[in-house]
């Protein structure tokens, strides 16, 4: 092989190794964001129950691409010495198409229903890449939180809970008796 060979060679291998280094932390950082929305006559609460054959398309018109039934919510947990914070990115709802739940002890569930602009209902499009529908998404939360002082706004497409930190459980003895 000649010097230029080589060197394109090692130059490709370069790139290549460089591409999916790349799509590898992509896929890693955002597989926990990919979110699935269903067709609006699918509960949010039950939508996990709804198996994967039925899209969140609204209303297809001939001519029309169908939404998408997928989409990214980027969510931030970070916390500080007295509370949780949760952010999550989603953009074109309003405050009351929120619905946000603690099932397990740890687990913060956000059911949420992005609405379907009517006024593009009967347009025809050439691309179409936001999804709409219902979604759920479950959080694991790293700290047992205190649900009853937990605060929730939504402010420029961002869904911000502040979620404080539970008491810690004061450690006692319990005495064993005799009957």
């Amino acid at each position: 092989m000649t010097k230029l060979t080589e060197q394109l060679k090692h130059g490709a291998g370069q790139a290549w190794e460089s591409v999916t280094e790349g799509w590898r932390e992509l896929g890693a950082r955002a597989s926990g964001a990919l979110t699935r929305f269903w067709a609006e006559d699918v509960k949010a609460s039950n939508a996990s129950d709804a198996g994967g054959d039925k899209p969140a398309a609204a209303d297809v018109r001939d001519g029309s691409l169908p939404p998408s039934r997928w989409a990214f919510l980027a969510v931030d947990v970070y916390g500080t010495h007295d509370k949780l914070v949760v952010r999550i990115e989603a953009s074109g709802m309003a405050q009351e198409d929120f619905q946000i739940e603690m099932g397990a002890p740890e687990t913060l569930s956000v059911l949420g229903r992005k609405r379907y602009d009517p006024v593009r209902a009967n347009s025809s499009y050439a691309l179409m890449q936001c999804a709409y529908g219902t979604f759920r998404r479950d959080i694991q939360l790293p700290v047992p939180v205190d649900v009853d002082r937990a605060k929730a706004s939504y402010v420029a497409g961002v869904l911000r809970i502040e979620l404080p930190r539970q008491e810690p459980v004061p450690h006692r003895r319990i005495e064993v008796r005799g009957a």
